[in-house]
């Protein structure tokens, strides 16, 4: 009989502890986000910049012939 007690109040407690975990860690993950948002965008755009540059480098340095 203990082992179906303890079962059962294992099974309760599981019920109760991982929807908790669960909304505690996406609120967590949304406050995160929402904090650092600004600054992962800043560092994507800055990124795509120097890449859009990078290709620009080559369009701009094309060799004579095909200037023509």
């Amino acid at each position: 009989m203990y082992i179906l007690a303890g079962s059962s109040a294992f099974a309760a407690l599981i019920w109760w502890v991982v929807p908790i975990a669960g909304l505690l860690g996406g609120l967590g993950y949304v406050i995160w986000i929402g904090k650092f948002k600004s600054k992962f965008e800043t560092e994507t755009t800055r990124s795509v910049g120097q890449f859009q540059r990078f290709q620009d480098s080559f369009r701009e340095s094309a060799p004579e012939d095909e200037k023509k």
